[in-house]
Protein backbone atom coordinates (compact mmCIF):
# COMPACT_ATOMS: atom_id res chain seq x y z
CA UNK A 1 0.00 0.00 0.00
CA UNK A 2 3.01 2.77 0.54
CA UNK A 3 4.45 1.95 -2.39
CA UNK A 4 1.28 2.50 -3.89
CA UNK A 5 1.06 5.79 -2.82
CA UNK A 6 4.39 6.61 -3.26
CA UNK A 7 4.17 6.17 -6.88
CA UNK A 8 1.22 8.15 -6.87
CA UNK A 9 2.81 11.16 -5.39
CA UNK A 10 5.65 11.18 -7.44
CA UNK A 11 3.26 10.65 -10.75
CA UNK A 12 1.47 13.92 -9.39
CA UNK A 13 4.16 16.10 -8.77
CA UNK A 14 5.98 15.09 -12.04
CA UNK A 15 9.00 13.96 -10.08
CA UNK A 16 10.63 12.08 -12.73
CA UNK A 17 10.17 15.67 -15.07
CA UNK A 18 11.97 17.47 -11.90
CA UNK A 19 14.47 15.58 -11.69
CA UNK A 20 15.64 15.47 -15.41
CA UNK A 21 14.97 19.47 -15.36
CA UNK A 22 17.43 19.53 -12.69
CA UNK A 23 20.16 17.92 -14.72
CA UNK A 24 19.37 20.28 -17.48
CA UNK A 25 19.49 23.31 -15.23
CA UNK A 26 22.71 22.35 -13.22
CA UNK A 27 24.66 22.06 -17.05
CA UNK A 28 22.53 25.33 -18.27
CA UNK A 29 24.87 27.47 -16.78
CA UNK A 30 28.20 26.26 -16.93
CA UNK A 31 30.75 27.01 -19.36
CA UNK A 32 30.13 25.10 -22.55
CA UNK A 33 32.96 23.17 -24.26
CA UNK A 34 32.02 23.17 -27.64
CA UNK A 35 35.01 23.08 -30.12
CA UNK A 36 34.68 24.81 -33.47
CA UNK A 37 36.11 22.37 -35.24
CA UNK A 38 37.80 23.46 -38.26
CA UNK A 39 39.43 25.94 -36.24
CA UNK A 40 39.95 24.28 -33.27
CA UNK A 41 40.99 20.38 -33.15
CA UNK A 42 40.75 17.97 -30.21
CA UNK A 43 44.03 16.56 -29.24
CA UNK A 44 44.82 13.25 -30.77
CA UNK A 45 46.46 10.29 -29.48
CA UNK A 46 49.67 8.96 -30.80
CA UNK A 47 48.04 5.81 -31.64
CA UNK A 48 45.19 7.72 -33.61
CA UNK A 49 45.15 5.61 -37.17
CA UNK A 50 43.75 8.18 -39.83
CA UNK A 51 44.23 7.67 -43.78
CA UNK A 52 46.78 6.02 -45.82
CA UNK A 53 49.86 6.92 -47.54
CA UNK A 54 52.71 5.72 -49.50
CA UNK A 55 55.77 6.53 -48.56
CA UNK A 56 59.15 7.36 -50.73
CA UNK A 57 62.96 7.02 -50.05
CA UNK A 58 64.75 10.55 -50.12
CA UNK A 59 65.75 10.09 -53.51
CA UNK A 60 62.16 10.32 -54.99
CA UNK A 61 61.36 6.09 -55.42
CA UNK A 62 58.53 4.84 -53.99
CA UNK A 63 59.45 2.07 -51.27
CA UNK A 64 57.07 -0.37 -51.87
CA UNK A 65 58.35 -3.35 -53.33
CA UNK A 66 55.03 -5.40 -54.22
CA UNK A 67 55.60 -7.82 -51.90
CA UNK A 68 51.75 -8.17 -51.41
CA UNK A 69 52.54 -8.81 -47.43
CA UNK A 70 49.54 -5.89 -46.93
CA UNK A 71 47.05 -7.15 -49.06
CA UNK A 72 47.70 -10.64 -47.54
CA UNK A 73 47.48 -9.18 -43.92
CA UNK A 74 44.40 -7.37 -44.33
CA UNK A 75 41.10 -8.55 -42.69
CA UNK A 76 38.98 -6.84 -44.55
CA UNK A 77 40.11 -7.62 -47.77
CA UNK A 78 40.60 -3.82 -48.65
CA UNK A 79 43.99 -3.71 -50.48
CA UNK A 80 44.47 -5.00 -54.11
CA UNK A 81 47.87 -4.95 -55.51
CA UNK A 82 49.27 -5.67 -58.99
CA UNK A 83 53.15 -6.30 -59.54
CA UNK A 84 55.27 -6.25 -62.51
CA UNK A 85 59.25 -6.30 -63.04
CA UNK A 86 60.94 -2.78 -63.52
CA UNK A 87 62.49 -2.69 -66.89
CA UNK A 88 65.94 -1.02 -65.71
CA UNK A 89 67.07 -3.36 -62.77
CA UNK A 90 64.31 -6.33 -62.88
CA UNK A 91 62.73 -5.58 -59.00
CA UNK A 92 59.47 -5.58 -59.04
CA UNK A 93 57.02 -2.50 -58.44
CA UNK A 94 53.14 -1.93 -58.02
CA UNK A 95 50.75 -0.72 -61.03
CA UNK A 96 47.85 -0.99 -59.14
CA UNK A 97 47.72 -0.41 -55.43
CA UNK A 98 44.34 0.40 -54.44
CA UNK A 99 42.69 0.71 -51.00
CA UNK A 100 38.73 0.58 -50.53
CA UNK A 101 38.18 2.58 -47.44
CA UNK A 102 34.71 1.69 -47.09
CA UNK A 103 36.20 -2.11 -46.43
CA UNK A 104 38.99 -0.57 -44.57
CA UNK A 105 39.06 -1.29 -40.82
CA UNK A 106 42.12 0.88 -40.13
CA UNK A 107 43.52 -1.75 -37.94
CA UNK A 108 46.84 -1.39 -38.60
CA UNK A 109 47.68 -4.54 -39.89
CA UNK A 110 49.11 -3.19 -43.07
CA UNK A 111 51.47 -0.76 -41.88
CA UNK A 112 53.37 -3.45 -39.50
CA UNK A 113 53.40 -6.36 -42.37
CA UNK A 114 55.72 -3.74 -44.22
CA UNK A 115 58.61 -4.64 -44.33
CA UNK A 116 60.22 -1.46 -45.90
CA UNK A 117 57.57 1.12 -44.31
CA UNK A 118 55.90 2.20 -47.14
CA UNK A 119 52.63 2.34 -46.28
CA UNK A 120 51.73 4.09 -43.27
CA UNK A 121 48.45 5.46 -41.51
CA UNK A 122 48.64 9.13 -41.08
CA UNK A 123 47.02 10.83 -38.62
CA UNK A 124 45.01 13.19 -41.03
CA UNK A 125 41.51 12.34 -39.54
CA UNK A 126 39.21 14.95 -41.52
CA UNK A 127 38.85 13.65 -45.17
CA UNK A 128 35.70 13.21 -46.90
CA UNK A 129 34.06 11.46 -50.01
CA UNK A 130 32.04 13.57 -52.44
CA UNK A 131 31.46 11.30 -55.51
CA UNK A 132 30.81 7.47 -55.93
CA UNK A 133 34.33 5.43 -56.60
CA UNK A 134 36.49 8.44 -54.27
CA UNK A 135 36.53 6.11 -51.53
CA UNK A 136 39.24 4.21 -53.19
CA UNK A 137 42.64 5.18 -53.19
CA UNK A 138 44.77 5.02 -55.63
CA UNK A 139 48.44 4.91 -56.25
CA UNK A 140 48.40 7.75 -57.14
CA UNK A 141 46.37 9.58 -54.44
CA UNK A 142 47.97 7.51 -52.33
CA UNK A 143 51.71 8.69 -53.23
CA UNK A 144 50.14 12.68 -52.99
CA UNK A 145 48.81 12.19 -49.24
CA UNK A 146 52.77 11.04 -48.41
CA UNK A 147 54.42 13.52 -50.20
CA UNK A 148 52.26 16.29 -48.50
CA UNK A 149 52.20 14.52 -44.93
CA UNK A 150 56.09 13.20 -45.29
CA UNK A 151 57.94 15.78 -43.12
CA UNK A 152 55.08 14.37 -40.29
CA UNK A 153 55.13 10.80 -41.13
CA UNK A 154 59.03 10.42 -40.70
CA UNK A 155 59.21 12.70 -37.23
CA UNK A 156 56.74 9.96 -36.26
CA UNK A 157 58.67 7.19 -37.37
CA UNK A 158 61.37 8.78 -35.08
CA UNK A 159 59.83 9.27 -32.29
CA UNK A 160 58.32 5.56 -32.32
CA UNK A 161 61.42 4.27 -33.68
CA UNK A 162 62.31 2.90 -29.80
CA UNK A 163 58.93 1.04 -29.50
CA UNK A 164 59.37 -1.27 -32.94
Amino acid sequence: MLHRLRHYIKSATFWDLIKGLSVTGRYFFKRKITIQFPEEKTPVSPRFRGIHALRRYPNGEERCIACKLCEAVCPALAITIEAEPREDDGSRRTTLYDIDLFKCVYCGFCEEACPVDAIVLTDMSDYHMEQRGEQILTKEKLLAIGDKYEATIAKERGEEKIYR
